[in-house]
């Protein structure tokens, strides 16, 4: 074992502890596997990322990415908050305002806009799921068949059912069958815009309560977009705000027509988060996906 640097970071949010933490070792020389997937289960975080020397020489640096459950090839808010916690720490990209991270999937872009990062969504493929997967995932949701308006398989890497519901009250109120889910072993993304005749809402003590539904309304910011992420075939039963799946999601319904070129996204709200995802798609059609990081600890580990 040795003394490493060490950064914890909550990502899509500008407000500590608002957003999702992502535990950086920023120096993973010398770690084999089962001490990575370790320490990734100990933390009990979303995900756990081990910063190496790249292999590429394209690369400004090289990334592993694990869950509690194993390793992603890719992930979005490891990819911000890696990049946030290696600038902190001094890294130097090779070309100014832009740095290409390296992982598993294969090398990400990543530009600064102002205070923020923003990552190029990878290429994903899309195909329908089989009509007995999607009615066993809507019956572990409690789900009924007209209130998913669409269904994709979405893999850019991970690989998420996503589904788009009716409305975002819908998928805020949502309450799964997480063993059931597990069981399917299939990761489920939802997804809802606000009604038409309701502004975009923000987190509610209660749904049910109309007081708190109108204080909710006045205190929005433009969400367009309300998004809920459930990986317990991965050991993480809701994950608070999740890149990889915004992404996949957004090249998706953009390119089906549901959302505009850029919008913001929601997630979070359930579990008592106000994440925020921005999304662009530029004029070459790539999407860019960002939001804010800000370092909660700092200091070292011995691992």
């Amino acid at each position: 074992m040795k003394i490493r640097p060490f950064k914890q970071v909550d990502v899509f949010t500008a407000k500590p502890y608002a957003g999702n933490p992502l535990a950086v070792v920023l120096d993973g020389a010398g770690l084999d596997d089962a001490q990575m997937q370790d320490f990734a289960k100990w933390t009990n975080l979303s995900e756990t990322t081990f910063l190496l020397p790249p292999s590429d020489p394209s690369a400004d640096y090289r990334v592993r990415i694990f869950t509690p459950g194993g390793e992603l090839p890719f992930a979005g808010h490891p990819t911000l908050g890696s990049c946030h916690a290696w600038l902190e720490a001094g890294g130097r990209p090779k070309a100014s305002g832009r740095i290409v991270q390296q992982c598993a999937q294969g090398l990400v872009p990543i530009r600064t806009e102002g205070e923020r990062l923003v990552f190029a969504a990878p290429p994903s493929r899309r195909s329908a799921p089989s009509p007995s997967l999607l009615a066993k995932v809507a019956g572990a949701l409690g789900l009924r068949a007209q209130q998913i308006v669409a269904a994709q398989l979405l893999d850019n890497g991970p690989v998420w059912l996503g589904l788009l519901l009716a409305d975002s009250d819908t998928v805020l109120a949502l309450k799964p069958d997480h063993r059931l889910l597990k069981e399917l072993g299939q990761k489920v993304g939802v997804a809802g815009m606000p009604a038409a005749d309701e502004a975009p809402v923000t987190p509610l003590i209660s749904r049910s309560n109309r007081e708190a539904r109108a204080f909710a309304r006045a205190d929005a910011d433009d969400v367009a977009l309300e998004v809920r992420a459930f990986a317990a075939p991965v050991g993480i039963e809701e994950d608070p705000v999740t890149g990889s799946f915004n992404a996949s999601l957004a090249q998706w319904l953009i390119a089906e027509g549901h959302l505009p070129e850029r919008y913001l996204a929601a997630q979070g709200q359930c579990l008592g988060r106000a994440g925020r995802v921005h999304v662009t798609r530029d004029a070459e059609g790539q999407v860019w996906v960002g939001g804010d990081s800000v370092t909660c600890i700092d200091g070292k580990l011995t691992l």
